[in-house]
């Protein structure tokens, strides 16, 4: 059993424990189990509960973790816990937060938690998470913290010792000292393995690494993680447009981008919001789902719309009527192979001006020659199903016609929803689904109609 199978094994183990202990009132115990966990392993079990469970295991956790939990539950689980919390709670579970968890966190607390919160602060306190705040939440400004470690270029390495034993303690995840002027301009950083392991006496420009890039902090989150990733970064500098150091992004902040794009990237093909809680009421379920079923009921009364034009050609050839399905699947999947391509390369930013119209090609290609194989093979099952050539050749010819406009629109839908600034991933197959599923009803309809009538 591989290692994520053993998590997930262990958890499962865990909740049923904990239903258990729930089911029988051991309250005890459920202390114990919850004061062996991590608070992220105990919002992950949170959040695999029921409303009503859920909120007797919140009641039984240590207040000092609840923070911490508060974190990394979604966004409609955090409501829920955090609608049932008093002031003097709410306040209590931000207290000691690094800046970047707390404007995370501070967006979803009452107007007068967050007065409170603000009150407590010192003014250093106060300014450092203004800088946070000033930022959107999914750019490197919202992702950084101000908890960060700087230095001079003009001292000797001894005296960062020295200063860094005085201090007494480093930032979470600290891997280099960031390196600035008296300005606070950025200059390079100093890895603590230089730090340790050069001569005292040297200064830290004469050590310290300059080839490091840092990161602006109007830069997209999904464009940081990219970096994190093409880098191999530990953490890196955000900076100010005028190079003055800000804060720091670590890899546990970019780990939970890479892990929402890849949620929105599965719940949106479903139209749903992958911060919606999976445990939500039944009534709070429906109003989620219900837009996305209206939309696509729409394509589908467009899709029936087409099929009624052709209704009197149906009635004399009933075999239409079971081999019209085909040619829209058929294009449905492979407009949908092109469309997942097109949106990944997209996310990557692999695709852009210089090769797209190369990949068009090469999908319009795709297409056509996967159009003509499948084409072939379909017709000769309709001749011997049948026993009619024509009805082969129009079923052969609508499946190659709806497998190029697949590609072709596979590959056009995303450019043209993220130039309406629509999310591509959320619209793109509903839309493709539409297409294929008119083209090929046309086409394969259509040519039969001109046939027989």
């Amino acid at each position: 059993m591989n290692d994520s199978a053993q998590n997930q094994h262990s958890t499962e183990k865990r909740l049923d424990s904990l239903r258990d202990a729930l089911k029988k009132g051991k309250d005890q115990h459920i202390w114990a189990m919850l004061s062996e966990l991590h608070p992220a392993e105990i919002a992950h079990i949170i959040e695999s509960m029921p409303s009503a469970e859920r909120q007797l295991v919140w009641g039984m956790v240590d207040l000092e973790d609840e923070g911490e939990i508060l974190l990394q539950v979604n966004d409609e689980v955090r409501a829920g816990l955090i609608k049932g919390m008093g002031n003097d709670e709410l306040i209590a579970a931000t207290e000691g937060m690094d800046m970047d968890d707390l404007a995370d966190l501070l967006n979803d607390l009452p107007d007068r938690v967050i007065k409170e919160v603000l009150h407590s602060m010192d003014k250093q306190d106060r300014q450092r998470l203004e800088s946070v705040l000033l930022y959107p939440e999914d750019s490197a400004g919202g992702m950084m913290n101000t908890d960060t470690t700087t230095v001079r270029t003009d001292v000797t390495l001894d005296v960062v010792l020295r200063y860094l034993r005085l201090r007494g303690h480093l930032p979470d995840l600290t891997d280099n000292l960031i390196v600035v002027d008296r300005f606070d301009i950025f200059r390079g950083t100093l890895p603590l393995s230089k730090l340790i392991t050069s001569d005292p006496g040297l200064t830290v420009a004469e050590v310290m690494d300059t080839d490091i890039e840092p990161i602006n902090a109007d830069t997209p989150a999904h464009e940081v993680a990219h970096l994190f990733e093409k880098r191999d970064l530990i953490s890196a500098p955000v900076i100010s447009e005028n190079n003055q150091v800000l804060g720091r992004i670590t890899i546990d902040d970019v780990v939970d981008v890479i892990r929402d794009e890849a949620d929105h990237s599965i719940m949106s093909m479903a139209g749903l919001d992958e911060e919606d809680d999976m445990f939500a009421p039944v009534f709070s379920s429906i109003r989620s789902r219900a837009v996305w079923l209206g939309i696509n009921l729409v394509t589908a009364f467009l899709a029936a719309w087409v099929i009624g034009l052709f209704e009197g050609t149906i009635e004399k050839v009933v075999a239409l009527a079971v081999l019209m399905p085909i040619a829209a699947s058929m294009g449905g999947v492979a407009g949908t192979q092109t469309l997942t391509l097109v949106i990944r390369g997209m996310a990557l930013g692999h695709i852009g001006k210089s090769n797209a119209s190369w990949l068009l090609y090469k999908e319009a290609a795709v297409g056509s020659l996967n159009g003509i194989l499948w084409a072939i093979v379909v017709a000769s099952i309709a001749y011997l199903w049948f026993h009619d050539i024509m009805i082969g050749v129009f079923i052969a010819a609508a499946m190659l016609i709806n497998l190029i406009f697949a590609a072709l629109a596979g590959f056009s839908i995303p450019f043209v929803l993220r130039k309406m600034g629509i999310d591509p991933a959320l619209a793109g197959n509903v839309i493709l689904t539409t297409v294929t599923d008119v083209i090929g009803y046309i086409a394969f309809l259509g040519l039969a109609s001109l046939y027989f009538t």
